[in-house]
């Protein structure tokens, strides 16, 4: 990967509905070149989907949970089906598996605290690999990105 590439994945972490064009204008390059680079960094895997992002706020999503789980069994079925589980909740929206003292680190994005309740206590918690969860509300978000450093 040269710097070309790097212009144009860190180009296209800001606006992926960029044309050619515009992008090889923007890196230097020609429209052909760009649409090559493109084409081979999607091939290598380091251009994944297209995705387009949406306001939370816009769509009554306004609160954002990270919650710590705990897992009753560390046995590698228990984890699958939580993992399957958590694939199957869109209103998980990240999920780390962690060290330390807690198993996982979901981010949760709900209406309103109601809705979470709902959410941990009908979902999360009923979940048999579940042992237990700790929750902490982010009262403003300081900083969020989708961009990686490249």
């Amino acid at each position: 990967m040269d710097l070309i590439d790097r212009k144009i994945l860190t180009a296209l972490q800001q606006d992926a509905a960029i044309s050619h064009a515009d992008l090889a204008a923007k890196v230097g390059t020609s429209s052909a070149s760009c649409w090559r680079r493109i084409k081979a960094l999607e091939d290598q895997g380091v251009l994944a989907r297209t995705v387009r992002l949406v306001d939370p706020g816009k769509v009554g999503r306004n609160v954002n949970v990270l919650c710590n789980v705990r897992m009753r069994s560390h046995a590698r079925p228990s984890r699958e089906a939580f993992e399957a589980f958590v694939e199957g909740c869109p209103e998980i929206v990240e999920c780390f598996s962690m060290s330390g003292e807690w198993d996982y680190l979901l981010r949760i994005v709900v209406a309103d605290v109601a809705d979470y309740d709902r959410f941990l206590m009908r979902t999360l918690l009923s979940h048999a690999s579940v042992a237990g969860a700790s929750s902490h509300f982010a009262l403003s978000m300081t900083k969020y990105t989708t961009a990686l450093p490249v």
